[in-house]
């Protein structure tokens, strides 16, 4: 869109009223836990961000207040104010009314992230407040709302206007409604991850962030000159690189594609898709586009080059892959994702842009850069020797001892093999495997118990990682394989049980065995997490015992201390030390009955900080593990 086309009350569109979010707040931020509270953030930025790809805003603040509450603050052009057809102020209608925005038609923007018209009306929705300061046409315009309801009066049918100003853009302030959210406090590594993210991806845009709410202001500023090649430099910072960082830019049926990669001597690949500054934590067809290209063209040049000979079956995806560190990013003017969350791209178009671009860009780079085309065929071939006795072992590992489906007793199946209705219950020690076999309905719930803490997959190679008996019986148990970087055997549509329930004692040493457990699905079979299927068990701390009135169960040191604010007459404490301390009655109404059990769904917010996070917290190297403890120390829930 050039500058200067309209972009006034005309331009925004009304699809529908504003209902239900507050009832439904998933369907619209994903979930109500601290990744959807996040998710507000982004929604405002978002918008802010479109204004930049239009060509009217340089720069964006966001600040974390004292009071809980974030600003999002822009220079764009301000939203529009002025009178729409629906007789409310336009403005109005944007924050008020659902799948109302400017960005259902191309007059106001070219390419957008928010193309649903929900983000502020649905921020405002879940918000105890949502203040508006809009500097437009010489004014400050102002508008408030609280829980979605607008409570300043109008002056003349319009915004009232605060005073004058020569400056334009959008100042919004907005408090999370603890009703709605499990918790109100945003979480700043993932706000300022994202941020960062943004900068890289907008080369011409700064970004300032505040963080208000600790002793001393944190003030950050992103601008990153480089763009994406910047971005795949930080990705690789750690790492041993055995290639430059490759940079191209190209459009095919008006789908802007740019792309940068580079390789590095780590067996793994680290492929981000991005479609219009949002990133897909699925991927989608631009990831899809871009890979099977790449690897045609590849197999190609190894064909001709003798890497491959005439006998030889090609290098997999996955192969040529290896090692590789990149981000695509596509500009697209009308993006089809799965979800509002859009963590997945859905046109096919999108599929053919990134082929072909990626298809002329790389064959004219590798044909002047030899030394480089064989750096990458280098790490293919290492991959794929590798993959291949690594088949081989894994097939000789799970094929040498063969288990039934009850895994030689251990598991005690379920008699349902309806695996939507179906839960398997992971449980430390035989003590409380016997306790929760005891108590379950076997209908539908399965116990599946294991010896102490099992391996920490982070620092171990494949083969001990597939010896390990009681993740051969996890695995076998799944019935879905896993995954890992040269061969992929999981399938999630095998998978036997809907609900994967961690269930250890509520003590340091339970925490660690879920830690590791978590490790391993998050590395080996991480489809489990991303599609919702892992929970942790929430088994009570304490039982409280009044000498009037009702027992009842208390789950952590919080809930405690509440009791004893609230009950009044003496009453006895009992402290679980573990789940096999439960007779069975007992285990059943806290832990395992869903009708009146505590179960947190584990989720992945930012897989790029997770994979981080997780190396660091269960790798080898020591100082950096203790910096990030002594960092983060504040946020940790300690039982004492």
């Amino acid at each position: 869109m050039a500058k200067g086309q309209a972009y006034d009350a005309s331009s925004i569109s009304v699809l529908e009223g504003l209902e239900a979010v507050r009832k439904r707040p998933g369907m619209y931020i994903g979930s109500v836990s601290r990744k959807g509270l996040n998710h507000l953030i982004y929604e405002i930025v978002d918008n802010a961000v479109d204004e930049h790809l239009a060509g009217f805003c340089s720069k964006i603040s966001v600040i974390l207040e004292k009071d809980g509450s974030c600003t999002v603050e822009d220079d764009g052009r301000g939203i529009p104010v002025g009178m729409h057809e629906k007789g409310v102020p336009a403005a109005r209608l944007v924050f008020s009314t659902l799948h109302a925005g400017g960005k259902f038609d191309d007059s106001a923007y070219k390419t957008s992230g928010g193309l649903h018209g929900v983000g502020s009306s649905v921020v405002n929705a879940l918000s105890v407040y949502l203040d508006a300061k809009i500097s437009r046409e010489g004014y400050v315009h102002h508008d408030r709302y609280e829980r979605g309801v607008p409570v300043v009066a109008l002056e003349e049918g319009l915004l009232p206007k605060l005073g004058k100003t020569k400056k334009t853009g959008t100042k919004i302030t907005f408090l999370p409604d603890p009703t709605i959210f499990e918790k109100t406090r945003f979480k700043a590594d993932e706000v300022k991850s994202r941020l960062h993210e943004t900068a890289y991806l907008n080369p011409k845009l700064t970004i300032d962030f505040e963080d208000r709410r600790g002793e001393a202001t944190e003030r950050l500023t992103f601008h990153e000159e480089d763009g994406i090649k910047g971005f795949v430099a930080d990705l690789n910072k750690k790492s041993e690189t055995v290639s430059d960082i490759v940079h191209f830019l190209g459009e095919n049926e008006g789908i802007t594609v740019e792309a940068a990669f580079q390789y590095t001597n780590e067996f793994h690949e680290n492929v981000l898709g991005f479609c219009n500054n949002i990133y897909n934590a699925e991927g989608g067809t631009h990831l899809t586009g871009f890979k099977a290209t790449f690897t045609s063209v590849m197999n190609q040049y190894a064909r001709e080059l003798g890497v491959l000979k005439e006998k030889d079956a090609n290098f997999t995806g996955t192969d040529i892959r290896n090692g590789m560190t990149a981000v695509i990013s596509i500009k697209h003017p009308a993006p089809r994702f799965e979800g509002q969350t859009k963590t997945k791209l859905d046109n096919q178009d999108a599929a053919r842009a990134a082929g072909k671009v990626t298809g002329d860009e790389i064959q004219l780079y590798f044909d002047k850069n030899l030394e480089a085309l064989k750096a990458v065929l280098g790490c293919a071939e290492k991959a794929a020797k590798i993959r291949r006795a690594e088949e081989k072992a894994k097939t000789n590992l799970l094929t040498k001892q063969k288990f039934s489906f009850d895994s030689n007793g251990k598991l005690a199946n379920c008699e349902s093999r309806d695996a939507s209705i179906c839960e398997i219950f992971i449980v430390e020690g035989d003590s409380a495997g016997g306790s929760a076999k005891t108590a379950r309905d076997r209908s539908f719930q399965a116990i599946l118990p294991i010896r102490g803490k099992i391996l920490n997959v982070e620092k171990a190679s494949i083969d001990k990682v597939l010896a390990n008996a009681e993740i051969k019986t996890m695995i076998n148990a799944f019935g879905c394989g896993f995954s890992e970087g040269f061969g992929n055997d999981f399938d999630i549509t095998k998978l036997r049980y809907g609900k994967i329930i961690v269930m250890a004692d509520a003590d340091v040493d339970g925490a660690h065995i879920s830690t590791l457990l978590l490790t391993l699905f998050y590395r080996f079979m991480p489809e489990l997490i991303f599609e919702g299927h892992v929970y942790i068990a929430m088994p009570p701390l304490y039982k409280a015992i009044p000498s009037k009135g009702e027992e009842e169960y208390l789950y952590d040191d919080a809930a405690l201390e509440r009791y004893r604010k609230r009950h009044k007459g003496k009453f006895t404490l009992q402290r679980y030390k573990g789940l096999g301390e439960m007779d069975a009655d007992q285990l059943w109404e806290t832990t395992l009955d869903p009708k009146t059990r505590m179960l947190k769904k584990v989720e992945i917010e930012d897989a790029r900080m997770a994979s981080d996070v997780t190396e660091l917290l269960m790798g080898t190297d020591v100082p950096p593990r203790k910096a990030f403890i002594y960092e983060h120390a504040r946020d940790a829930e300690l039982d004492i």
